[in-house]
C-alpha cells in the first residue's frame, strides 16, 4: 500500500521565529565589522529583548497551559510542546550571548583599555576608592535580610538584581544554613567606575563590591557563599472591562498588581552554591529548566551602560546628521507648502523636526482652531506634550492617549492628567482596543478664506528620541479626502462612531483586514489575466493566517511577492507548489526598521500604502490602526524608486529566510553579489554623498547583481 504524501506544514512556529530574530540581533554583536561599543550595545539589546519576551510571551504560554489550553497552534504544536521547544531555544541562546561576551567582546574591550575587573584584580588605591564609594553611596540604600521563621522570604521585584547568601550562625555552627538576600539598589549604576590613568576605563560590578562587604552586614553569621541572581515574573496585563469603573483606574490597579506576577525565570551566576540555587528554585516554584546559569554579569541589558559612559567616538558609528526639510522658495510656511504638495519624510534620514514644528506651529498659530492627535508613547520631555498642553489654553485640543502601551502605562497616565489640567480633552480610545494609529490633524482658517484640514499620518510613534534610530515614514498632507477620513477616525476613537467605509484609509479593526485581503486577491486576478502583478510589503511582523494563506494563493497564481520583515514571520517562503514566488528578507542594522510599506503593482497602475499596522492578528483585529494611501506622484516615485529598491538590494544587513524559518545572510547566498547596505546608502543619500545610480540593479531572482560600486557611510 502506497504511503500518503506528507502534509505540508503551512506555518513556521511563532516562538522559533522570534528566537531567530533575536539571533539576528546577536549576529550584529558578533560582527567585527561593527564598532566595538556598538557591538556591546547590540548584545545589551538582545538581553532586553529576551527579558520582554520571557515576561510576556513565555509567561503567557505558561498561563495558557495552566488554563487548560490543549489545541495545537498554526504550526501544529500544542502549548506544552511549544513551551518545551521555546525553553530549549532560550537556553541555547543564553549560552550564545555569554560566549559572545566572554570570547569576543570582553577581550576586545580590554585591548581598548576598557576593563571589567574582579576584586582580586584591584590595586590598593582602587580598593580604597571602592570601599569609600560603598560607604557613601551604596550602604545607605541596602537592607540585608536573613530568612527565618520571623523573617519570611522577601518579595523580590521583577527583574531586580539581588545577592543570595548562604549563612551559618556563629553561635550555632552545627545548625541549618540560613539564606540571606540583599537587593542591589536600582538607583545606582551596575558598574562602578574606578580611578584609572593612561586613558583606561576600569570598572567593578556593583554586586561584586557589595559581596565584599557582606560580612559587615551580617555580623553574627559566617558567610559561606553568595551569588547574584535575578527573577523574571509574568508581566502580562489583563483586565476585565465589564468590572472596571474606568479604564484609567483599571490600568492603575494593574500597574500595582504587576508586581505580584508569578516567577517564570531565575538567572543566577554560574558557580553558585547548589544549595543556594535549589533553595531559590523551590521558593520561586520553578522547574529546573527555568533556571539559567550566567557565565558573566547577570542581566546583560545593563551592558548598555558602557555605551553611554565610555566616551570613545572611535568605537561607535560615525555621527549622522539627518537631512533638514527645505520648503519651496515661494512658500510662506509649512501650511502654504502643503496646499501645493504632500511631504514625505523618511526618518531618521530626514529630520524629525518638521513633525515637531507642525504640531508646535499648530499650537501657536491663531488661525488653527482645532488640534487632534493620538499618542501611543513619547519621550519624557516631549515637545509634543508641551505644544498640546499649550494648545489647550487657546483652542479646541483633543488627544487620544493609549494607556496600555506596554511598559509605558505609568508615564502615559501622567501625560493624560497633566493635559487634562491644561484644558485638553483627553480620551483613552475604544475600550478593549489599543489605539496604535499615528494621526494628527489641524483645522485652520486659511488666508484665502477656506477652512482646511492639515494632517500628519505616520508609521512610528510621536517620539523625537526614537526617531533618531527608528526608520519610519511621515506623510504631511492637506488632501481633503484624507483629512475628512482622519476626522472620522477621531470620531470613532472618541465617540465609537463607526463607518462602513473609511476609503481611502484602511482602518482596523473595522475595514483593514478585508481590505488587505481584497488587494492581495486583486493582484492574483491581475496575474491570472497576464497583467503586471507584484507585491512588496515591508513590516515588523507577519503572523496573520488569513493573510499568509492569501499570499500563498497569489504566489500559486503567478504573483511575485517580496516581503521585508524585520522580526517574526511564520510564512514559509520558497516551498515548491506553495510559495515558490515568495521571498522574505530581514534587515537588522544600525537603525531599527520600523516603517510599514505596502506596494501593489495593480496591473501597472501602482498603489502604495503606508501605516502603523503589521500583518498580525492584534494589529488587524485588536487595535485601532490606520493605513493610508500615497497619492502625490513625487512621493510615490521616491518610495518606488529609492526606498524600496534600496531595501531589496541590501546584501550586507539583509538575511534571507529559508523555508524552515532559519535565516542566511544575503551575501552568503549570492557569492558574486556586490556589498550594498541599504541603511548606509540612505545615510549617504541624505548627506548628498550618493545618488540613486548607486543602487544595484535587481536580477530575475530579485537579488542585487553586479553594477557599480555602492556607496557606504564610510565614503
Amino acid at each position: 500500500m502506497a504511503r500518503s504524501p506528507k502534509k505540508i506544514t503551512l506555518f513556521n512556529g511563532r516562538d522559533y521565529s522570534w528566537m531567530q530574530f533575536n539571533r539576528r540581533v546577536l549576529e550584529e554583536a558578533e560582527d567585527p565589522a561593527n564598532p566595538l561599543l556598538e557591538r556591546v550595545k547590540f548584545l545589551a539589546i538582545t538581553g532586553s529583548n529576551l527579558d520582554e519576551y520571557v515576561e510576556i510571551r513565555q509567561a503567557g504560554l505558561m498561563q495558557r497551559i495552566e488554563d487548560g489550553y490543549r489545541e495545537p497552534g498554526y504550526d501544529g504544536q500544542r502549548p506544552g510542546e511549544s513551551l518545551g521547544t521555546l525553553t530549549h531555544e532560550i537556553h541555547s541562546f543564553v549560552a550564545a550571548q555569554y560566549q559572545c561576551w566572554n570570547m569576543l567582546l570582553l577581550p576586545e574591550l580590554c585591548k581598548q583599555g576598557i576593563r571589567l575587573l574582579e576584586w582580586d584584580e584591584l590595586d590598593e588605591d582602587a580598593r580604597d576608592f571602592a570601599r569609600g564609594y560603598f560607604q557613601r553611596e551604596v550602604d545607605p540604600l541596602l537592607t540585608p535580610i536573613s530568612i527565618d521563621p520571623a523573617h519570611p522570604f522577601p518579595r523580590v521585584l521583577n527583574k531586580a538584581l539581588c545577592l543570595a547568601l548562604l549563612l551559618r550562625a556563629k553561635r550555632r555552627s552545627s545548625g541549618p544554613h540560613v539564606l540571606g538576600v540583599v537587593t542591589v539598589p536600582r538607583a545606582l549604576p551596575r558598574f562602578v567606575r574606578l580611578p584609572s590613568n593612561h586613558g583606561r576605563h576600569d570598572y567593578l560590578l556593583l554586586q561584586d563590591l557589595i559581596a565584599q562587604q557582606l560580612a559587615g552586614m551580617y555580623r553574627g553569621y559566617e558567610v559561606l557563599a553568595s551569588a547574584a541572581f535575578r527573577v523574571t515574573r509574568n508581566s502580562n496585563l489583563y483586565f476585565e472591562e465589564e468590572e472596571a469603573r474606568s479604564l484609567l483606574e483599571t490600568i492603575r490597579v494593574e500597574l500595582h498588581n504587576r508586581r505580584k506576577g508569578d516567577a517564570v525565570r531565575l538567572e543566577i551566576e554560574t558557580g553558585a552554591d547548589p544549595e543556594i540555587v535549589e533553595r531559590l528554585r523551590v521558593n520561586f516554584e520553578l522547574e529546573e529548566d527555568q533556571v539559567f546559569l550566567c557565565e558573566g554579569p547577570v542581566n546583560l541589558s545593563r551592558l548598555m551602560f558602557f555605551y553611554s559612559d565610555v566616551q570613545r567616538p572611535d568605537l561607535k558609528f560615525l555621527p549622522f546628521t539627518p537631512k533638514p526639510l527645505i520648503l519651496s522658495r515661494k512658500s510662506t510656511g509649512i501650511f502654504d507648502e502643503l496646499r501645493h504638495r504632500d511631504i514625505l519624510l523618511h526618518h531618521p534620514y530626514d529630520a524629525y523636526d518638521p513633525v515637531v514644528d507642525f504640531i508646535q506651529q499648530g499650537a501657536q498659530d491663531p488661525a488653527v482652531v482645532t488640534m487632534k492627535q493620538t499618542l501611543y508613547r513619547t519621550s519624557h520631555d516631549s515637545p509634543m506634550f508641551q505644544a498640546l498642553t499649550e494648545a489647550g489654553a487657546t483652542k479646541e485640543a483633543t488627544v487620544v492617549v493609549e494607556l496600555m502601551a506596554r511598559f509605558d502605562e505609568a508615564s502615559n497616565i501622567r501625560w493624560a492628567r497633566s493635559m487634562e489640567d491644561a484644558g485638553v480633552q483627553v480620551f483613552h480610545g475604544v475600550v478593549g482596543l489599543k489605539t496604535h494609529c499615528k494621526l494628527a490633524m489641524l483645522v485652520r482658517h486659511d488666508e484665502d478664506g477656506v477652512t482646511r484640514r492639515y494632517c500628519h499620518l505616520g508609521t512610528g510613534n510621536y517620539n523625537p528620541e526614537t526617531a533618531r534610530f527608528y526608520t519610519d515614514l511621515s506623510l504631511l498632507t492637506s488632501d481633503p479626502q484624507i483629512g475628512e477620513r482622519v476626522h472620522m477616525v477621531f470620531n470613532y476613537l472618541t465617540a465609537h462612531a463607526e463607518l462602513d467605509d473609511y476609503s481611502p484609509l484602511l482602518v482596523a479593526p473595522l475595514t483593514m483586514a478585508e481590505s488587505f485581503l481584497r488587494l492581495i486577491r486583486r493582484e492574483q486576478e491581475h496575474a491570472q489575466a497576464g497583467r503586471p502583478a507584484h507585491i512588496v510589503a515591508k513590516m515588523n511582523a507577519l503572523l496573520e493566517p488569513s493573510i499568509i494563506q492569501a499570499l500563498y494563493q497569489a504566489s500559486q497564481a503567478g504573483v511575485e511577492i517580496d516581503l521585508i520583515i524585520r522580526g517574526l514571520c511564520t510564512l514559509r517562503p520558497g516551498v515548491k507548489g506553495l510559495s515558490d514566488r515568495i521571498r522574505v528578507r530581514s534587515i537588522v542594522g544600525r537603525f531599527l526598521e520600523h516603517s510599514r510599506i505596502f506596494h501593489f503593482a495593480n496591473g501597472g497602475n501602482d498603489e502604495i500604502y503606508l501605516g502603523s499596522a503589521d500583518w498580525m492578528p492584534r494589529n488587524l483585529f485588536e487595535r485601532c490602526e490606520v493605513v493610508f494611501p500615497v497619492r502625490d506622484p513625487a512621493v510615490m516615485a521616491r518610495i518606488h524608486g529609492e526606498i524600496l529598491p534600496a531595501y531589496m538590494a541590501d546584501s550586507v544587513k539583509a538575511r534571507i529566510q529559508q523555508p524552515d524559518g532559519s535565516y542566511v545572510r544575503a551575501n552568503k547566498l549570492m557569492k558574486d553579489t556586490l556589498l550594498f547596505s541599504s541603511q548606509d546608502f540612505l545615510m549617504c543619500l541624505a548627506e548628498g554623498k550618493a545618488d540613486l545610480d548607486a543602487i544595484p540593479a535587481l536580477d530575475s531572482k530579485r537579488g542585487p547583481k553586479a553594477a557599480q560600486p555602492a556607496a557606504t557611510a564610510a565614503d
